[in-house]
């Protein structure tokens, strides 16, 4: 099979002006969306929706000249989240949305991702034919195939923030202070509205975007400021959201962080709710997996990416699944994860089994889990390392089948993931930073 020069787990995603995230690359990256639509579809129309990064509408402008160039019709969505741009991609029948975000990345890096006109992100048998029309560049030229090929959609934000509210009538916040964390991010525009009309009492954070502060230390992957804010405000729960606003992490009235692991398991447990089985991924807590079986339900692991999730949900005709760093999936709701969407169905629960956030996230007990992250060039090459392989199998034989050791090269970053998880939290440190250092001397 083909290596993918572009593609990662998320899409394409890099430096802005490096080797890929530039100009020329996306109107190339246009053009060989187009060519795929276009050899099926007659006339396809796509969709393009961005974050709040100032590399935002260059990129754009570039990608929307690609695809004019191979005779698609581009319609422009302005600042959106991803899932709303998936949902606008299904539920105006268009053949495909792009969004450009590098989601949780800082401002310098951006990417695209492609979704599907069932709102799912494309699979990779689509990004490979993607990546074989850009191995031979062509000159691009505008072909107008109609006399509007450029459209734009007014209130797209307005319009989503309908639709959430329409799927959540029965949730009144009245009484309940949140703050919101939107990252400087997509989420901005939406989110605070949908929680105002919700009556809640809404303290913003990180909602006032320049192009250069989005994932600015705020944000899903950086929640200090909205836990230190929880406790002084003294709110119910706090909702941090990252870039492009497909992932949440909430904070409890305590200031205690509750992560997508935990989130999945107040889903899961939903009496109201029957499913019959959970999706979470090899980097899902232990302790998730324990809740989901006692409650006699089936689980299962993905491979690390919420594309992958959503395959094997769709795989085994099941719901709801979900990763640690808080990409939620649930079908009944959206086809892909949705910060906004799946903060409403947690808040839901709470308002039905009148719990505090707090309380609810007990229903699972978290194993000791170490995630070490070490920068490396080409992370690729670690699965052929013996020194490396070496120190993992010796890890295993200390933790004696209490725990699990994973190692990873990840797809959105220059890195190898070091996960160790077992019964001592001390064990868990110890052993990681032992492989960590490992890896790093290997390269």
């Amino acid at each position: 099979m083909m290596q993918k020069k572009y593609f990662g787990t998320d899409g394409v995603r890099g430096r802005v002006d490096g080797d890929v995230i530039n100009a020329e690359t996306m109107a190339q990256l246009g053009f060989a969306i187009g060519s795929v639509l276009t050899e099926t579809i007659a006339t396809p129309t796509v969709l393009i929706g961005r974050d709040t990064r100032e590399s935002g509408l260059r990129l754009q402008d570039a990608l929307q000249a690609g695809l004019l160039s191979s005779g698609v019709s581009v319609s422009l969505l302005g600042v959106l989240s991803t899932p709303a741009v998936a949902y606008f991609t299904e539920t105006l029948s268009a053949d495909a949305g792009i969004v450009i975000s590098a989601s949780h990345n800082p401002y310098y890096d951006n990417g695209v991702k492609i979704i599907g006109k069932q709102g799912e992100k494309f699979s990779d048998e689509w990004e490979m034919c993607i990546e074989k029309k850009m191995m031979n560049p062509v000159a691009l030229t505008e072909k107008n195939n109609n006399n509007n090929p450029i459209s734009i959609i007014p209130d797209a934000a307005e319009k989503y923030c309908s639709h959430c509210l329409q799927l959540f009538q029965s949730l009144n916040l009245k009484n309940k202070k949140i703050i919101l964390d939107c990252a400087n991010g997509a989420t901005f525009n939406a989110a605070p509205k949908i929680f105002s009309v919700l009556s809640a009492e809404i303290i913003l954070i990180h909602a006032q975007p320049n192009g250069k502060n989005i994932n600015d230390h705020c944000g899903a992957t950086d929640v200090k400021k909205l836990q230190e804010r929880v406790i002084a405000e003294k709110a119910d729960c706090g909702i941090a959201f990252d870039g492009d606003g497909d992932r949440l992490i909430m904070v409890d009235h305590l200031g205690e962080v509750v992560d997508g692991d935990e989130i999945l398991a107040i889903l899961a447990t939903d009496v109201s709710k029957k499913y019959s089985g959970i999706i979470g991924t090899l980097m899902s807590n232990l302790g998730l997996e324990m809740t989901i079986r006692s409650r006699g339900m089936q689980f299962e692991r993905a491979s690390v990416g919420d594309r992958y999730v959503l395959e094997k949900l769709k795989k085994n005709n099941w719901r709801l699944g979900g990763e640690g760093s808080g990409h939620l999936i649930n079908l009944d709701y959206a086809s892909t994860g949705d910060g906004v969407l799946t903060a409403l169905q947690v808040l839901q629960i709470l308002q039905k089994t009148n719990q505090s956030l707090h309380e609810a996230k007990q229903v699972m007990q978290k194993h000791p889990q170490v995630l070490i992250n070490v920068p490396v060039k080409n992370p690729e090459r670690f699965s052929s390392m013996t020194t490396i392989a070496n120190a993992v199998t010796a890890a295993e034989k200390k933790i004696n089948g209490s725990g699990r050791v994973l190692l990873r090269a990840s797809g959105t970053e220059s890195c190898v993931r070091v996960m160790v998880e077992c019964d001592d939290a001390h064990q868990a440190h110890s052993l990681a930073e032992s492989i960590a250092e490992t890896v790093r001397l290997a390269f």
